[in-house]
């Protein structure tokens, strides 16, 4: 099979898996208690809640316009992986409600599903008296499959577009942009239905979803900086050659308070032989000068990259 055919049947597997978990954070944990952190979902549930409109239907509305506003004055190419993302959760979303799973055939029996909760009738996995396990079930799910999507280079659209033309438009930060967008959502959700606490929901869910995603998405990061200040720079060196064969960077410094010339040595490594550094560094320098930082991502020999990137020339630029 031709390589490039191979990559994309992967790719779009790993987005319907990742689109599957998404939906089943939303249909099984989320929509039914009104809980949105942020994004287009988080829209959606506006439409779902106040005039019926099945989920998915109401990602693909406020979607679809996003899109082409994208295209008219952005110029962005968000690519078919990311049309392919947008369309396959918001069909999942709806395909795997309970009551359309009951529908079908999948579930003979609704019942351990049905719940009141305020006069109204919902389908959950959940108990209403279990809404704070629903919460943080939901909100570990969303991240996972959003970042199974992120990783195969697929994308929902959704808030994206908003935050690249805040991007273009008001010159803000990506993460200014997101925080923004997704505030401006989840307040609005709260006030629809009056209820603040919605709101608070909104902003735990928004922090328990983007590290998720991040993880999911990345990977847990496992590479540490290490600053070393030392007048036995070149005995911890050579020591680093030997147990931890790392390379090390030498950077030329001057001391704030002595005006001192001196080296200052850098090394990345992975976390596990951190404590291994900090025993070579106390046996031959007991009064060295050490500082460990995490390191986002690293490329280049022995390290393998961390970034994803959504698209064929990037989701944002």
């Amino acid at each position: 099979m031709n390589r490039i055919l191979k990559r994309n049947i992967i790719q779009h597997l790993g987005i319907i898996i990742g689109s599957i978990i998404f939906a089943i954070a939303y249909s099984w944990f989320l929509v039914p208690y009104k809980i949105a952190p942020g994004g287009v979902g988080g829209l959606s549930q506006i439409l779902f809640h106040a005039l019926n409109i099945p989920i998915g239907v109401s990602m693909i509305i406020f979607n679809i316009p996003l899109f082409v506003l994208s295209f008219l004055f952005l110029g962005k190419r968000f690519g078919l992986r990311s049309l392919f993302g947008m369309f396959s959760t918001s069909i999942f979303a709806d395909l795997l409600s309970f009551k359309n799973l009951y529908n079908i055939g999948v579930i003979k029996d609704l019942s351990p599903f049905t719940f009141i909760d305020h006069g109204n009738k919902i389908y959950a996995m959940l108990s209403p008296d279990d809404i704070y396990l629903s919460a943080i079930a939901g909100s570990v799910l969303l991240g996972l499959g959003l970042g199974m999507i992120f990783r195969f280079r697929g994308s929902t659209g959704g808030t994206d577009i908003p935050v690249a033309f805040i991007k273009q438009k008001a010159g803000l930060s990506i993460g200014t942009g997101y925080w923004l967008v997704e505030t401006l959502i989840i307040l609005t959700v709260g006030i629809f239905f009056r209820d603040m606490k919605l709101v608070i929901w909104g902003y735990v869910n928004l922090f328990i979803t983007t590290k998720l995603t991040d993880i999911a998405s990345e990977g847990l990061p496992f590479v540490k900086g290490v600053y070393i200040i030392s007048e036995k720079n070149q005995d911890i060196k050579e020591q680093i050659y030997e147990k931890i064969r790392r390379g090390v960077t030498f950077f030329k410094a001057q001391g704030g308070y002595t005006g001192k010339d001196m080296d200052v040595l850098f090394c990345a490594m992975n976390r596990r032989q951190i404590a291994m550094i900090r025993d070579i560094v106390r046996d031959i320098d007991p009064n060295a000068f050490m500082y460990l930082t995490e390191v986002y991502d690293v490329m280049g020999y022995g390290f393998r990259s961390r970034n994803v990137d959504l698209s064929d020339n990037g989701i944002l630029e």
